[in-house]
């Protein structure tokens, strides 16, 4: 029992995050200067393949979308959540990534994605036919 207290004492004190429920997540506005679009810039050792394109969508309130694409488009709707003075996004599949931002690139799940003006043209469509709760940047 005691082991069992330690090990949840450390993991506790390593700065993982762990979501359970989706809907209890308290969504947190963007800071400055993180809404927009984001995009992968060139090959990413953490994407399948070199063709690969990441995209992930800030609202101003909050909303991202984590849109991807090789031969298909996977998009996941979250939220921004904020936990002390870092960022992460929570999409509704209960994955949890990191944010960090460097200007006009950010870290995001073991890839570097740039400014772009507008998302990939999969994902403005998936984006039309299903919109973020609040407005776009």
């Amino acid at each position: 029992m005691k082991k069992v207290a330690i090990l949840g004492a450390l993991l506790a004190l390593s700065g993982c995050v762990q979501v359970d429920n989706y809907h209890n997540v308290v969504k947190a506005q963007a800071p400055a200067g993180l809404a927009g679009y984001w995009q992968s810039a060139g090959p990413q050792s953490a994407m399948v393949s070199p063709e690969a394109i990441a995209t992930l969508v800030i609202t101003p309130q909050g909303d991202t979308l984590d849109c991807r694409q090789w031969q298909r488009v996977i998009a996941l709707p979250g939220k921004l959540m904020k936990q002390g003075d870092d960022f992460y996004n929570v999409t509704n599949k209960l994955d949890v990534y990191d944010i960090d931002s460097d200007g006009g690139r950010i870290k995001y799940d073991r890839m570097t994605l740039k400014r772009v003006d507008r998302p990939t043209l999969e994902c403005a469509d998936y984006l039309q036919k299903n919109p973020l709760a609040s407005p776009l940047p």
